[in-house]
């Protein structure tokens, strides 16, 4: 079993916490936008409170680590392990409740290229323990606006995950997708079992627009977020989102295998 310890060092081996590649003009934009409630942002989520710009640095210096400076305004964001590896084991534990009831599980990613690995180990896993892993309105058309204009993207499954492609793109079940922070496609899935009279989600694993769309709508929520994604950690704050595992979320996808391992030790889902 992976120690904490070891855990601990790859995170800052890999900048996946310490000093990370997202940059504190990227997080303090993004806290501006969230602040203004820019759709692109706050990913699905709306807000109960009140957040101002300062708001959102106290809360991500809480969650994450930042800086809870206002004046450090450039160089790279920090994020504190000690606070990632907390998120994890709660995520875990989250993941070993719902394993021991057998529950309903949605997985949905908007980052494929990155952490697809990483839900897809996790999905199987639930699955094998019993869990109803869901995959439902594969193929269904979804509208995204883009900086680019509105997309439509095709709901699809690479393995138990749920992510969105262009039109066009390689055959379903492929592990190629579009990178999206919209909740659009998880209220696509969500009205699908609606229609179809199937079960809802006990539980949704995701990041973006993922979590906090489904966390908006009453379903518990559990994902993973960069300093960047403030919105995850104002769902946690507000009760909309269960567990917001701080971490960058863009490094190269074999750097989470040791996360997937350590989170499947400690949800005794390991096989």
């Amino acid at each position: 079993m992976l120690s904490t310890g070891a855990l601990r060092a790859h995170l800052l081996a890999a900048r996946l916490a310490g000093p990370v590649a997202t940059s504190r003009e990227e997080s303090l934009r993004s806290y501006r936008l969230f602040a203004a409630r820019d759709p692109r942002v706050t990913l699905g989520l709306d807000p109960e409170w009140d957040w101002s710009e300062r708001d959102l640095i106290a809360l991500m210096a809480d969650k994450c680590g930042v800086s809870d400076d206002p004046r450090h305004t450039v160089g790279p964001d920090v994020i504190d392990p000690e606070r990632t590896l907390s998120g994890l084991v709660a995520f875990a534990d989250r993941l070993g409740e719902m394993a021991a009831r057998r529950g309903a599980v949605l997985f949905g990613t908007g980052h494929p290229h990155r952490l697809l690995g990483f839900y897809g180990e996790l999905a199987d896993a639930l699955s094998a323990a019993g869990c109803l892993v869901l995959t439902p309105a594969q193929g269904r058309c979804v509208d995204i606006t883009t900086r680019f204009g509105v997309r439509t993207y095709n709901l699809d499954y690479a393995g138990r995950v749920a992510l969105v492609r262009e039109p066009g793109a390689r055959g379903p079940g492929s592990g190629t997708g579009a990178h999206t922070h919209s909740p659009l496609p998880v209220r696509a899935v969500l009205d699908s079992l609606a229609e179809c009279g199937g079960p809802l989600p006990e539980l949704v694993v995701g990041d973006h627009g993922w979590v906090c769309g489904a966390g908006q709508l009453g379903i518990e929520a559990i994902g993973l977020a960069d300093t960047d994604d403030p919105a995850l950690f104002v769902g946690e704050a507000e009760g909309q989102v269960s567990v917001a595992v701080p971490l960058d979320d863009a490094v190269r996808s074999d750097y989470y295998r040791p996360i997937t391992r350590y989170v499947l030790n400690r949800a005794c889902l390991s096989q």
